[in-house]
């Protein structure tokens, strides 16, 4: 029957899904690693711990999205660096902990599929996964008509790592007068974003092609540049390097994540003016009139990573980021924490 309902008609089509399925399995094989089994496709991704080559081997797994930053994609439509943004956001949670990456999953939800828009946001996953040095092994494509409006979509990630027992690292390790070092973002990364829109798009008027001197770029490309991913750096640290803990400065910036990594009995004292701010942060706190607290509590800064080293191994650990072409600064220290005092302070 000519009028009879189909599932296309409803908004859904499962040949422009299993097109893109095709395209998906082309960009996965592009991050392959020791111990994937199988090919996209199947019903689960499947992994051999064979490869661990660990006495005890312990899992570490993470999960997250891209937030709003995602708005900047559909304004600009540039697709092909949030899925770089959703891999780092996953694999530098599980970094942290001296996890090595072994595999990643998405969930793309789209209202109508777009099989360019689609490809592209699974081509930045792909470049994500290479720069992790982890397979992304499987996934979801979902299209859900009326759900989403026209060309936009969410994204979410899962990331699995492994670390042996003796080798995890969750700042126990840290002592007093242990140096803190951070390591230099790209800009904003993926967080802030509500509060970035509404300086940018609401009280600034921008368009995402203006450019803003200050940036040197059009306020779309700072604002879509990607998350860093620093898996591979801190594998070379843990290498040889004794490294006390590890911080991934995200949600609730410098103030909420570094006192998470160390212990109660111990605070930690950062040193302003220590380490360079891109030129987006002022621009932001200028054009919104943002305290320094709140700055602190909602962006990174111009810090992506944290890491607590002993004193003595400082300069070894400085030596070899420069090797690897990190930006690097000794931004505070470990000192002890006084009786009912907060965890961070500023000198």
């Amino acid at each position: 029957m000519s009028d009879s309902l189909t599932y296309a008609k409803a908004g859904v089509d499962i040949d422009k899904a299993n097109a893109l399925v095709d395209q998906i399995k082309k960009i996965a094989k592009s991050t392959p690693r020791s111990g994937v089994m199988g090919d996209i496709g199947g019903f689960g991704g499947m992994f051999s711990l064979n490869v661990a080559n660990m006495e005890r081997p312990v899992l570490v797994s993470s999960t997250d999205g891209v937030g709003t930053k995602l708005k900047i994609a559909f304004m600009t439509g540039i697709h092909d660096t949030v899925g770089i943004d959703l891999v780092a956001m996953c694999i530098n949670d599980i970094a942290v902990q001296g996890a090595k990456p072994l595999f990643f999953l998405d969930y793309l939800s789209m209202g109508r599929l777009d099989n360019k828009i689609a490809t592209d946001i699974i081509e930045g996953i792909g470049k994500g996964c290479r720069l992790a040095n982890c397979s992304l092994i499987g996934g979801e494509t979902a299209e859900m008509p009326g759900f989403y409006s026209e060309k936009e979509y969410d994204l979410a990630g899962f990331a699995v790592g492994i670390v042996d027992n003796r080798k995890i690292v969750d700042g126990s390790d840290t002592q007093l007068g242990d140096k803190v070092v951070g390591i230099a973002s790209s800009g904003l990364h993926s967080n802030g974003y509500s509060l970035v829109r509404k300086i940018c798009f609401d009280m600034l008027e921008l368009d995402v092609a203006d450019t803003v001197p200050e940036l040197g770029v059009t306020i779309g490309e700072e604002l879509l540049k990607p998350t860093r991913i620093y898996s591979e750096t801190i594998q070379r640290l843990l290498k040889d390097l004794p490294i006390s803990g590890l911080a991934h400065i995200t949600g609730g910036g410098l103030v909420d994540n570094i006192v998470r990594i160390i212990p109660k009995s111990c605070k930690v004292v950062l040193k302003k003016g220590s380490w360079e701010v891109p030129p987006i942060f002022s621009f932001l706190q200028k054009s919104g009139k943002i305290s320094q607290k709140e700055m602190l509590r909602t962006f990174n800064n111009g810090i992506g990573l944290v890491l607590v080293v002993p004193e003595r191994a400082v300069d070894d650990v400085l030596e070899r980021l420069r090797g690897m072409k990190e930006q690097a600064f000794v931004i505070g220290e470990i000192a002890a924490k006084k009786k009912s005092k907060t965890q961070i302070s500023w000198v």
